[in-house]
């Protein structure tokens, strides 16, 4: 059999056995009747009846997986299910099965145990896979060559290096061995597809992206406008070359020819785009510069809540730090400023004027500016009359009967940025209720229409405005100070769809929340980002782009991506599909060209190419897939059909599509000595069933009693542009034990993080727990008083109270190395994150539940005990 090319200098060592697990492999009869069809989306405890589980353990139900080891003759990890006679009898007599209970919290094993009888701790998991990953690959190089093996995870530090494959910093695959054959591809189940991330920032030690001019580049493909690479094989010495996304011959214009030396041009290593995979243009043409305009609402409602005299306290001290003492290219961006009702104030801050001019526009329907110059001046020019007429604001006095809407302050933002031809940032503060706009009544409402509509879906009004967002280049931020969980309008569609966001406050009173809105607004400010983006997918003309996944407005074509403005954590997923063979030999060629202007006005071109292998054996595609990778791809893919798909086919959906990818690699796998009762899963695809079953009940598609529809269009918008990195903490948080041992001054590193569950809580200890939008500290009930002393400066227990905390700056190992460890992850996140507290016992403990994504949650989701049995019974449905 043959394999995929893989990176010889470093290739994945055969897994040993787990810990305390025999390699052996002990057989199980196969059952004597067919296995009963289960439907995960309804799989409750409370709902299901008792004969299906009546009729499962007298099957497969008193068996569990016991070993999990790597089996070289299979090239996959094989598991064992071995019999549980005590719970199998306690089944059969209908006797409880075993629990620890823990009487005072919310969260306790029941959560844990399988209703079959699995030993959670023995399934596959995610901590160790992580763990192998950093023993391989931590500290060393990854080579990035054409059809290179699976890269290292993305929670690896390892530098890579691109040797003309674009590195996984940019763009992950699903895999990296597509099938040759349509067949082969549909049958396997297996997403063929690219999770790129264009703007993504190297790390240390790793090379940035060369910048050469567009007239020293040599030119792409004249049919098909695809950029050089190294996909090009060059023909005839030289004079031409053959481009794989068209299968058309280019000639090369004498200005730019060189011979060729075994098929590579001699000037090879002297140019990025004949030698590497990523590599940037710098287009002779530059636009405007992009802007920063701030919208302040200063209605009724907004000057009661006391708020606006911090918030324009804030914006001067941002506006003081780009102006610093030293000139830099940030004191020459341009500033602007309105506030906002019912109506637009605008202010002419032209420093040839004595004093700031107030401009009142009262008719918004159709906005029209009555000046232009002045609106938009340089910040070294115009700071102290901005800090003048902030300082005037708390003097307004707004008309009781006068309202606000953010949409009306993104409309006059954006006349503002067309009048200037600038693309932009515009923030908006905005205190008042949150309101759907003054277009209300013209468009057709969510019950207005018979067509099914979903509550991820925004207002026409709102996507028509984002959609003039994303042709001028203009990029909305909201700060919201009187966020309402239940009722109201949600104010993140326009936002998010235009590469802003929306951050809710609860309120400036607390000195928490101000520490948060700083930071935030800083990181808002001081982001850099792309504008006026265009995103063009080419890939071999044997495959077709069949579907793109994200955080944008989709057009009518898959191929070309348009965005109002993108930053470098943002990710995009793109699906391929076949149509017709491929050729073995040639492999796949995948290239992504990003054009946007920079902040300071430069045209810019960015290209990512991958040249991955073919393959005619379907083994190879598993064997090269990434269980990370397929989770961000899932996620991105789901989050995006959530628009007009229903949420429960959508589970539905998913898990039969991973049923049937698990059932036919352990039907290509596997020999007839293989029993039924052993679980075989791909190497690289161990986690794969429990990043699943965390995506199935994440609150966006399996929405918990408690969760308002708010917290899932803010979850869903989050979650859709996060890169791999990301995503995977997200559906499999980072639980790291603190420990106040003399030995052990050092932060916690991610090697000694534990399992997602509640087992792996130990009353008598800390936890840390970390995903991109929360953190978490929990304290167990019997934490020791003098731990609690140097961490908490108090020895009580019952003198902590769960919430946001901020610890007290201590002079001991474990104060400094907890608070160290909360500033490296909260400097990681794309949002600010106030630390919570979380007391063992405490009603808020259910917060951290969620979190817990190998246990049953809280919105009815099973476990991945659960999850994982279900998967493998009905994979041998489908083979039997």
């Amino acid at each position: 059999m043959e394999f995929p090319a893989v990176n010889h200098s470093c290739t994945h060592p055969p897994a040993q056995p787990w810990a305390g697990q025999s390699p052996r492999t002990p057989t199980m009869p196969p059952p004597s009747c067919p296995f009963p069809s289960y439907h995960y989306p309804n799989l409750n405890p409370d709902q299901q009846s008792v004969t299906p589980m009546t009729h499962m353990t007298e099957t497969t139900a008193g068996h569990r997986p016991q070993s999990l080891y790597w089996d070289s003759s299979q090239q996959s990890y094989q598991g064992v299910l071995k019999p549980v006679p005590e719970i199998t009898n306690m089944k059969n007599q209908g006797m409880p099965q075993r629990s620890v209970s823990l009487p005072t919290s919310p969260v306790s094993n029941s959560k844990t145990e399988s209703r079959y009888g699995l030993d959670p701790q023995l399934l596959p998991s995610v901590v160790q896979v992580i763990k192998e990953d950093r023993i391989q690959w931590e500290g060393k190089v990854f080579v990035s060559e054409c059809k290179s093996s699976v890269p290292p995870l993305s929670s690896t530090q390892c530098t890579l290096e691109d040797r003309g494959n674009a590195t996984a910093r940019f763009i992950r695959c699903t895999s990296y061995s597509f099938p040759v054959d349509p067949q082969s591809a549909q049958k396997s189940r297996l997403p063929l597809g690219a999770v790129v991330c264009p703007l993504a920032r190297p790390e240390k030690g790793e090379r940035d992206v060369p910048v050469c001019e567009a007239g020293d580049c040599v030119k792409g493909c004249a049919h098909c406008g695809a950029f050089m690479s190294p996909a090009m094989s060059w023909q005839d010495c030289g004079q031409r070359f053959y481009c794989p996304f068209c299968h058309k011959l280019n000639e090369v214009p004498w200005q730019s020819y060189q011979p060729t030396n075994q098929g590579r041009r001699v000037d090879c290593e002297k140019k990025p785009e004949l030698s590497l995979g990523s590599y940037e243009i710098l287009e002779k043409q530059t636009g405007k510069a992009a802007v920063l305009l701030l919208a302040i609402d200063v209605s009724a409602s907004a000057m009661r809540t006391g708020q606006l005299g911090h918030i324009c306290k804030q914006i001067c001290s941002q506006l003081q730090a780009l102006n610093g003492p030293e000139e830099t290219e940030l004191s020459d961006l341009r500033v602007g400023l309105m506030t906002y009702d019912s109506r637009i104030h605008l202010y002419n801050l032209s420093p040839a004027l004595s004093r700031p001019h107030m401009m009142v526009i009262t008719d918004c329907e159709e906005l029209e500016l009555p000046v232009v110059e002045g609106l938009l001046v340089p910040l070294k020019d115009c700071r102290h009359i901005l800090e003048r007429v902030l300082q005037e604001i708390l003097l307004f006095n707004s008309e009781p009967d006068r309202f606000s809407s953010q949409e009306l302050s993104v409309s006059a933002g954006l006349k503002i940025l067309q009048d200037a031809a600038s693309p932009g940032k515009l923030l908006i503060f905005h205190s008042s209720p949150v309101s759907e706009g003054s277009n209300l009544k013209s468009s057709p409402g969510f019950f207005s229409s018979s067509k099914v509509k979903s509550i991820f879906q925004g207002p026409d009004s709102s996507i028509s405005l984002a959609k003039e967002c994303v042709s001028q280049g203009c990029s909305v931020h909201i700060f919201v100070f009187s966020h309402q969980e239940v009722g109201g309008a949600w104010p993140g569609h326009i936002p998010f769809l235009t590469g802003g966001g929306v951050i809710c406050y609860n309120s400036l009173q607390s000195e928490l929340e101000q520490e948060r809105f700083r930071a935030d607004l800083s990181r808002c400010v001081n982001m850099q980002m792309a504008f006026k983006v265009q995103l063009r997918v080419f890939i071999s003309k044997e495959m077709r782009i069949s579907g793109c996944y994200g955080s944008f407005i989709a057009g009518p074509d898959s191929c070309c991506v348009a965005m109002a403005a993108l930053d470098w954590r943002t990710a995009l997923a793109f699906e391929f599909a076949h149509n017709k063979p491929l050729d073995e030999s040639r492999g796949v060629a995948i290239q992504f060209v990003l054009s946007y202007s920079s902040s300071s006005g430069e045209n810019r071109t960015r290209i990512h190419t991958v040249i991955l292998s073919a393959s005619c054996h379907p083994l190879d595609t598993f064997r090269s897939s990434q269980a990370e990778t397929l989770l961000t791809f899932y996620c991105k893919k789901l989050y995006s059909l959530a628009l007009e798909s229903p949420l429960q086919s959508l589970r539905e959906e998913l898990q039969t599509e991973v049923t049937e990818m698990l059932a036919c690699f352990r039907k290509q796998s596997c020999t007839t000595s293989v029993s039924p009762g052993q679980l075989v899963l791909p190497q690289f695809l161990k986690a794969v069933p429990v990043y699943i079953n965390s995506l199935r009940k994440s609150d966006v598609l399996l929405p918990g009693l408690r969760s308002s529809v708010h917290q899932r269009l803010q979850l869903r918008s989050l979650i859709i542009s996060m890169d791999t990195r990301s995503t995977a903490s997200q559906f499999y948080p980072l639980i790291l034990p603190l420990s106040d041992s003399a030995d052990n001054a050092n932060m916690p590193s991610l090697g000694e993080a534990v399992r997602c569950t509640v087992s792996s809580l130990d009353p008598g200890g800390l936890y840390l727990i970390f995903c991109p939008l929360a953190l978490l500290l929990w304290v167990g009930s019997c934490v020791p008083p003098h731990t609690l002393l140097q961490l908490f400066n108090t020895n009580s227990f019952s003198y902590l109270t769960s919430g946001e905390i901020k610890l007290p700056a201590l002079e001991n190992s474990l104060s400094i190395s907890t608070r160290a460890l909360i500033c490296s992850l909260q400097s990681s996140a794309a949002v600010t994150l106030q630390l919570k507290l979380v007391r063992e016992g405490d009603s808020c403990e259910e917060s951290l539940q969620r979190l817990l994504v190998e246990d049953k949650s809280p919105n009815g989701g099973a476990s991945y005990a659960d999850f994982l049995f279900h998967l493998h019974v009905n994979a041998l449905r489908l083979i039997v």
